[in-house]
């Protein structure tokens, strides 16, 4: 007996209506992404070993998936790494290519290699799969989509104000009411690590802080001290364990709190301006919240750093970025000045569904089903099908001259609400016989009132 077949952890199989949801979101974050101006492009799912590893920290390198190089890739692969079994050194040997990792590295490499064709600023769109070899669980699998909208070439900070409200018309778009935009910067965590004395721990200081509302205070505390960082620093810290108040407010004891040091003073200054000039423009149904726990990829955000989540949901992010003024550096290209921001398709999958927010006519089905009864009545079927699909109308002939009622059986799994038949009393009169497969009304019709019956 043949074994059953099955697919890899992490990944999943979208049926028909899966997939129209999935597709709806698209469309709607496509359709605000070219609304700001933003640009198409697309990259390949792999890239070269050398342009991805050392670009995401060392937990993040770990996550990428290798890809084996063609043919026998242990014939070049040196002898001593492979008798000691050291796979990390072994790994560049045998391997040249890696998925990607997401689409913020691919994106720097690209802008990179075609500088001399792109006019700056640059503002481009990708929509594409990605692959991390993380432990799944809920909301996080393996290969997922995201959806990036990234400006290069401009250190302005209206960029950041565009992203915050880009982020808001998708979400009010959704009917997705009250995402939380959280909004920090990376300055002001290095001005913080810097008045407490652990300016040399910042990693491990703000990495214990972003857990705050996962392990509790005690819990970030302990995790501090393991780190080294002392229990004087700590208690300098107090503050930010209950930052409450206002946006003004929280931007005032900032203030006070990082007089002594000119990076954070610069992050607030930073964060005082998006805040305001978002607050002037306005926000549809989201909430900028300012979260300075909020310490997301360090590892080459320099400015403002963002996340979203949603109202009510047990789901974490679904949406994340930040400015990074030296991405493309790694590359050898200097001074190129980035903000950008991403959509996490499934999980705002996830929470709509949740939520009950994709509206009906997302999965609309087929609208009527054509019954066949042999070539003749098929042919003048399909001149009519044509007529309504080319006014917009899912409609199709079932293909084989099956039993009636084999037919019906089909239309009823299907969900289709209207089923038409057409035997020679019918194409001798130019007419169709419509039934509403929900009431059991039947009429006998001319095209142009088949089509209102329909609507």
């Amino acid at each position: 007996m043949a074994q059953k077949p099955g697919i890899p952890k992490g990944t999943r199989d979208f049926s028909p209506a899966e997939v129209a949801k999935r597709q709806y979101i698209i469309s709607t974050i496509k359709h605000h992404f070219e609304t700001f101006g933003f640009q198409p492009i697309e990259t390949p799912s792999f890239e070269n070993y050398d342009t991805l590893m050392g670009k995401y920290g060392e937990e993040g390198d770990r996550l990428i998936f290798k890809i084996l190089n063609s043919g026998d890739y242990l014939a070049k692969a040196d002898e001593t790494l492979l008798a000691n079994k050291d796979s990390q050194k072994l790994i560049p040997h045998i391997s040249e290519k890696a998925l990607r990792y997401d689409l913020t590295v691919p994106f720097a490499r690209y802008v990179v290699q075609h500088q001399n064709e792109i006019e700056f600023p640059f503002r481009r769109y990708q929509i594409q799969p990605v692959w991390r070899a993380d432990r799944p669980q809920k909301g996080r699998f393996r290969e997922f989509y995201q959806c990036d909208a990234d400006v290069v070439g401009s250190a302005s900070l209206w960029q950041e104000v565009e992203l915050v409200l880009l982020y808001d018309s998708v979400f009010t778009s959704l009917g997705l009411k009250g995402a939380a935009i959280k909004i920090n910067n990376r300055k002001v965590l290095s001005g913080i690590a810097e008045v407490i004395g652990a300016k040399d721990k910042l990693i491990d200081f703000t990495v214990a802080l972003d857990k705050l509302d996962k392990i509790g205070e005690e819990g970030v505390k302990n995790e501090m001290l393991e780190k080294g960082i002392t229990a004087d620093a700590i208690d300098k810290v107090q503050p930010l364990f209950n930052f409450t108040g206002s946006t003004e407010e929280k931007l005032d004891k900032l203030e006070q709190l990082l007089a002594s040091s000119a990076e954070g003073m610069k992050g607030v200054q930073e964060l005082r301006f998006i805040c305001e000039n978002v607050k002037a423009a306005g926000l549809g149904q989201s909430v900028l919240d300012l979260d300075v726990t909020l310490a997301r990829g360090l590892n080459y955000y320099t400015g403002a750093i963002f996340e979203v989540t949603a109202p009510g949901v047990a789901m974490g992010s679904v949406g994340g970025g930040g400015r990074y003024d030296d991405l493309t550096g790694i590359f050898g290209l200097k001074n190129m000045s980035g903000v950008g921001i991403s959509f996490g398709l499934d999980r705002i999958y996830l929470v709509l569904e949740e939520l009950g927010l994709f509206p009906e006519t997302v999965t609309e089905n087929t609208k009527v089903l054509f019954i066949n009864f042999g070539d003749k009545e098929s042919l003048y079927a399909l001149k009519a099908i044509q007529k309504l699909r080319n006014i917009g109308y899912k409609a199709e002939l079932y293909p084989d001259a099956a039993k009636i009622g084999k037919q019906f059986q089909h239309a009823d799994k299907r969900g289709i609400p209207f089923a038409v038949l057409t035997g020679d009393e019918e194409i001798s009169n130019n007419l169709f016989t419509i039934k509403d497969l929900k009431t059991g009304e039947q009429l006998t019709l001319p095209l142009e009132d088949l089509i209102s019956k329909i609507k």
